[in-house]
C-alpha cells in the first residue's frame, strides 16, 4: 500500500469523516454510546475542519487525526491533545495510523506546543503500542474509570515533550 498523503481536512470531508468514525466504533477505544440515526454533525462547534489531519490513499480518506486544546486555560496553552485517532479497517497495520500520529506532532509544534498528551482506554493495546513506539509515556492511570461491555477498564494518560 502506498505512503498516506496526510492534510489538513476541509467541510466537504465531514460525511466520510462522519462515516468513518460510524463504521470503526468499537469500546477498544470509544466510551460513548454506539452512533444511532439521526447523526449528529462530525464538525462541531468545538472541532471543526482544521482540528483533524486526514490520511488519504488513493484519494480515499483511510484516516483521521483530531488535535485540540487539553483545556481553553492560557496558562496551558503551550500543549496539545490528540483527541481523536481513527483509521480505516482497510488501511490498519499499514502505517496510517503512525502517519497521522507523526503529523499531529509536527503541526502541535508548528503552532509552538512544547508538549502533546493523549488519553487511551486500558486494554487498547495496538494503539498504546503505537503511542509508546511513538515516544509517549503513561503519565497517569484512573483504574476502573470505564464500563464498557461489562468490564471496568481504566483510562490511561499519556504524553511527551515535542
Amino acid at each position: 500500500m502506498p505512503a498516506p498523503l496526510i492534510r489538513t481536512a476541509t467541510l466537504d470531508d465531514e460525511d466520510e469523516l462522519g462515516r468513518l468514525d460510524r463504521v470503526t466504533w468499537s469500546t477498544l477505544h470509544a466510551v460513548a454510546p454506539r452512533p444511532q440515526p439521526p447523526y449528529e454533525p462530525f464538525y462541531s462547534e468545538r472541532f471543526g475542519p482544521r482540528d483533524h489531519l486526514v490520511a488519504e490513499i488513493g484519494g480515499r480518506v483511510a484516516g483521521y487525526i483530531r488535535l485540540g486544546f487539553p483545556t481553553p486555560l492560557a496558562c496551558n496553552a503551550h500543549v496539545r491533545q490528540i483527541q481523536g485517532l481513527v483509521v480505516a479497517d482497510e488501511a490498519r497495520g499499514t502505517g496510517v495510523g503512525r502517519a497521522l500520529l507523526r503529523a499531529a506532532q509536527d503541526e502541535a509544534r508548528r503552532q509552538g506546543a512544547r508538549r502533546i498528551t493523549l488519553r487511551v482506554l486500558g486494554h487498547n493495546a495496538p494503539a498504546r503500542g503505537l503511542y509508546e513506539s511513538e515516544g509517549f509515556v503513561v503519565e497517569g492511570v484512573l483504574p476502573e474509570e470505564f464500563l464498557l461491555d461489562g468490564t471496568y477498564v481504566d483510562d490511561v494518560f499519556m504524553g511527551r515533550s515535542l
